[in-house]
Protein backbone atom coordinates (compact mmCIF):
# COMPACT_ATOMS: atom_id res chain seq x y z
CA UNK A 1 0.00 0.00 0.00
CA UNK A 2 1.34 3.46 -1.02
CA UNK A 3 1.55 6.14 1.78
CA UNK A 4 0.11 9.39 1.12
CA UNK A 5 1.36 12.10 -0.10
CA UNK A 6 0.45 15.62 1.87
CA UNK A 7 0.30 18.16 -0.06
CA UNK A 8 0.16 22.16 1.01
CA UNK A 9 -1.71 24.83 -0.70
CA UNK A 10 0.66 26.72 -2.12
CA UNK A 11 4.09 25.50 -0.88
CA UNK A 12 6.03 26.37 -3.57
CA UNK A 13 5.28 29.79 -2.57
CA UNK A 14 5.93 29.98 1.13
CA UNK A 15 9.81 28.42 0.33
CA UNK A 16 10.41 32.01 -1.32
CA UNK A 17 11.52 34.85 0.89
CA UNK A 18 8.81 37.99 1.43
CA UNK A 19 9.34 40.47 -1.73
CA UNK A 20 11.13 37.89 -3.88
CA UNK A 21 10.35 38.88 -7.48
CA UNK A 22 12.22 37.38 -10.58
CA UNK A 23 12.54 37.71 -14.10
CA UNK A 24 11.42 34.61 -15.67
CA UNK A 25 13.04 35.51 -19.24
CA UNK A 26 16.98 35.90 -16.90
CA UNK A 27 17.15 32.10 -17.46
CA UNK A 28 16.48 32.14 -20.93
CA UNK A 29 18.94 34.94 -21.88
CA UNK A 30 21.84 33.41 -20.17
CA UNK A 31 20.70 30.51 -21.90
CA UNK A 32 20.69 32.58 -24.94
CA UNK A 33 24.05 33.71 -24.18
CA UNK A 34 25.63 30.20 -23.31
CA UNK A 35 24.73 28.80 -27.03
CA UNK A 36 25.96 32.03 -28.94
CA UNK A 37 29.44 31.42 -27.06
CA UNK A 38 29.33 27.85 -27.74
CA UNK A 39 28.40 28.40 -31.45
CA UNK A 40 30.79 30.46 -31.78
CA UNK A 41 33.68 28.74 -30.19
CA UNK A 42 32.61 26.01 -32.62
CA UNK A 43 32.39 27.72 -35.78
CA UNK A 44 34.93 30.61 -35.24
CA UNK A 45 33.70 34.50 -35.31
CA UNK A 46 31.13 33.80 -38.29
CA UNK A 47 28.33 32.97 -35.90
CA UNK A 48 24.93 35.60 -36.28
CA UNK A 49 25.55 38.57 -33.97
CA UNK A 50 22.81 37.81 -31.33
CA UNK A 51 20.73 41.34 -31.18
CA UNK A 52 19.18 41.89 -27.79
CA UNK A 53 16.69 44.74 -26.59
CA UNK A 54 17.95 47.48 -23.55
CA UNK A 55 15.07 47.83 -20.78
CA UNK A 56 12.85 51.26 -21.72
CA UNK A 57 10.13 53.40 -20.63
CA UNK A 58 7.62 55.51 -22.71
CA UNK A 59 5.38 58.01 -21.45
CA UNK A 60 3.07 60.08 -23.52
CA UNK A 61 2.23 63.81 -22.96
CA UNK A 62 -0.13 66.22 -24.45
CA UNK A 63 3.16 67.45 -27.24
CA UNK A 64 5.21 64.27 -27.11
CA UNK A 65 6.35 60.86 -26.60
CA UNK A 66 9.13 60.70 -24.40
CA UNK A 67 11.70 57.47 -24.05
CA UNK A 68 13.91 56.52 -21.49
CA UNK A 69 16.36 53.71 -22.73
CA UNK A 70 18.61 52.19 -20.43
CA UNK A 71 22.27 52.02 -22.14
CA UNK A 72 24.98 52.15 -19.35
CA UNK A 73 28.34 52.87 -20.40
CA UNK A 74 27.71 53.38 -24.27
CA UNK A 75 28.76 56.24 -25.84
CA UNK A 76 26.79 58.29 -28.05
CA UNK A 77 28.57 57.68 -30.63
CA UNK A 78 28.27 53.97 -30.73
CA UNK A 79 24.29 54.40 -30.92
CA UNK A 80 22.04 55.17 -34.17
CA UNK A 81 18.67 56.51 -33.38
CA UNK A 82 16.58 56.52 -36.78
CA UNK A 83 12.82 57.38 -37.11
CA UNK A 84 10.30 56.55 -40.27
CA UNK A 85 7.21 57.52 -40.38
CA UNK A 86 5.36 56.52 -37.01
CA UNK A 87 8.43 53.83 -35.75
CA UNK A 88 11.52 54.73 -34.11
CA UNK A 89 14.40 52.85 -33.78
CA UNK A 90 17.43 52.74 -31.90
CA UNK A 91 20.44 50.62 -32.64
CA UNK A 92 24.40 50.24 -31.51
CA UNK A 93 26.70 48.13 -30.16
CA UNK A 94 27.90 47.32 -26.44
CA UNK A 95 31.63 46.30 -27.49
CA UNK A 96 33.34 44.27 -25.28
CA UNK A 97 35.91 45.61 -23.10
CA UNK A 98 39.98 44.05 -22.95
CA UNK A 99 40.58 42.50 -20.28
CA UNK A 100 43.28 41.46 -18.12
CA UNK A 101 43.19 38.13 -16.72
CA UNK A 102 40.86 35.12 -16.39
CA UNK A 103 37.16 36.29 -16.59
CA UNK A 104 35.27 34.27 -13.99
CA UNK A 105 31.83 35.65 -14.38
CA UNK A 106 29.74 38.41 -16.82
CA UNK A 107 26.38 38.87 -16.64
CA UNK A 108 26.85 42.58 -18.49
CA UNK A 109 25.15 42.77 -21.74
CA UNK A 110 27.57 43.16 -24.90
CA UNK A 111 26.75 42.62 -28.49
CA UNK A 112 24.09 44.46 -31.03
CA UNK A 113 21.01 45.98 -29.30
CA UNK A 114 17.75 46.77 -31.14
CA UNK A 115 15.07 48.95 -29.45
CA UNK A 116 11.81 49.32 -32.11
CA UNK A 117 8.81 51.31 -30.84
CA UNK A 118 5.60 51.99 -33.47
CA UNK A 119 4.03 54.99 -31.50
CA UNK A 120 0.21 55.68 -32.00
CA UNK A 121 -0.86 58.75 -33.98
CA UNK A 122 1.10 61.11 -36.24
CA UNK A 123 4.80 62.51 -35.13
CA UNK A 124 7.06 65.66 -36.02
CA UNK A 125 10.17 63.53 -37.39
CA UNK A 126 11.69 66.66 -38.11
CA UNK A 127 12.14 67.82 -34.54
CA UNK A 128 12.92 64.87 -32.90
CA UNK A 129 15.42 64.78 -29.95
CA UNK A 130 17.67 62.80 -28.39
CA UNK A 131 20.57 62.73 -25.92
CA UNK A 132 22.07 60.63 -23.63
CA UNK A 133 23.15 61.36 -19.89
CA UNK A 134 23.84 59.43 -16.80
CA UNK A 135 23.42 55.77 -19.18
CA UNK A 136 19.85 56.88 -20.32
CA UNK A 137 19.41 57.74 -24.17
CA UNK A 138 16.29 60.17 -23.37
CA UNK A 139 14.46 60.57 -26.76
CA UNK A 140 11.63 63.47 -27.23
CA UNK A 141 9.49 62.68 -30.21
CA UNK A 142 7.39 65.41 -30.62
CA UNK A 143 3.20 64.75 -32.29
CA UNK A 144 2.49 66.46 -35.41
CA UNK A 145 -0.28 69.57 -34.78
CA UNK A 146 -3.01 67.79 -36.43
CA UNK A 147 -2.24 65.20 -33.46
CA UNK A 148 -2.74 67.38 -30.42
CA UNK A 149 -5.46 67.51 -28.83
CA UNK A 150 -7.15 71.38 -28.71
CA UNK A 151 -9.14 72.16 -26.36
CA UNK A 152 -12.55 73.76 -27.94
CA UNK A 153 -14.28 76.24 -25.62
CA UNK A 154 -18.04 75.90 -25.32
CA UNK A 155 -20.06 79.02 -25.87
CA UNK A 156 -23.54 79.57 -24.09
CA UNK A 157 -26.17 80.78 -25.49
CA UNK A 158 -29.58 82.75 -23.85
CA UNK A 159 -32.83 81.07 -24.01
CA UNK A 160 -34.93 81.89 -27.33
CA UNK A 161 -36.82 85.05 -27.29
CA UNK A 162 -39.71 83.74 -29.21
CA UNK A 163 -41.81 82.40 -26.25
CA UNK A 164 -45.50 80.86 -27.42
CA UNK A 165 -47.79 82.44 -24.71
Amino acid sequence: MATPVRRHRGGALQDRPLGWARNPLTEFDQLLSEMSGLIESTVGGAAPAVVWTPLADVTETDDAFHVGIELPGVKSKDINVEANGQELVVTGEIKEKERKGVLRRSTRRTGAFEFRLRLPGEVDTEKINAQISDGVLTVTVPKAEVAKPRHIEISETGESTGSSG
